[in-house]
């Protein structure tokens, strides 16, 4: 025999679903979540001290130091030829270790290939820790320990490239399409080959993307490690800018920017062909 249902007034329900919280539409959220935005913005800006003053104040002094640029030294070009094709060379060598090291961590790294997490969180242990530490930092510790020179900052260049590329290798290979691999494991292929015929195929495209880019940002880090006196063009635009002789470091700047550019066509070019 079916319970009787208890005897509950028609006008109380109603009041009771009425007086439910309304969920917050869309707009409202997006409302929120600007102004926590803004929040978290005007408290970093205070608790740093940054004013729209102080820099309005700044910009003319910007120009002063730009102004003392010019004209440039162009005779300086025949001194700094040498340690730029040195940083250079410290850029390949230190993107071509860092590569070679990263692929197959980041195999350990990539959830889906990686399944026992006592092999996979010790790998992305080391990949945090070698984002961790900055690149200048890397090149202070092997100047101390190899001395000063080209040795250091390369391979403060292959730490840095190998945490970076790490992290966009197996973030790469997690997003794979898993089709491959299941078929795969289905007809008993085993865990290499598994990994070169089902996962490379798919991955090395970008990760040849990943290098050429990280090649491009160790151009530029490149340049500053001589800071530290891990060689390359660094030291010269140090001790230009310490002997106040601006000419001469803008001479070192466009240097640069043009050998980023070409190597900046040379890369997009083999991005396009690859991808």
């Amino acid at each position: 025999m079916k319970p009787a249902e208890p005897n509950v007034d028609a006008n109380a329900r109603g009041t009771t679903l009425r007086t439910l919280p309304p969920k917050p539409s869309a707009g409202a959220k997006r409302w929120l979540t600007a102004a926590l935005l803004l929040a978290m913005l005007w408290y970093c800006a205070r608790e740093t001290e940054a004013s729209f003053r102080e820099l309005a104040d700044g910009i003319p002094e910007i120009g002063k130091f730009i102004a003392k640029m010019f004209p440039p030294d162009w005779d300086y070009i025949r001194i700094v030829v040498k340690p730029m094709i040195e940083t250079v060379q410290m850029a390949i060598l230190g993107t071509t270790f860092g590569a070679i090291f990263a692929l197959p961590v980041s195999f350990l790294a990539a959830g889906n290939v990686t399944r026992r997490s006592f092999l996979r969180a010790p790998a992305r242990l080391i990949l945090n820790l070698s984002r961790t530490i900055p690149d200048l930092l890397f090149a202070a510790l092997f100047a101390a320990v190899f001395g000063y020179g080209p040795l250091a900052g390369m391979l403060a260049l292959a730490f840095f490239s190998f945490g970076i590329l790490s992290k966009w290798a197996y973030e790469a290979i997690e997003t794979i399409d898993d089709g491959p691999l299941e078929a795969m494991t289905a007809v008993g292929a085993g865990r290499l080959q598994w990994i070169q015929y089902g996962v490379l195929p798919q991955v090395t495209p970008q990760f040849v993307g990943f290098a050429l880019y990280m090649f491009e940002i160790n151009i530029r880090a490149a340049a500053i490690l001589g800071i530290v006196g891990a060689g390359g063009i660094g030291i010269y635009l140090n001790r230009t800018l310490g002997m106040f002789r601006y000419d001469q470091t803008i001479v070192i700047i466009l240097f640069t920017l043009a050998i980023v550019q070409a190597i900046d066509g040379v890369s997009s070019a083999v991005r396009r062909r690859l991808l």
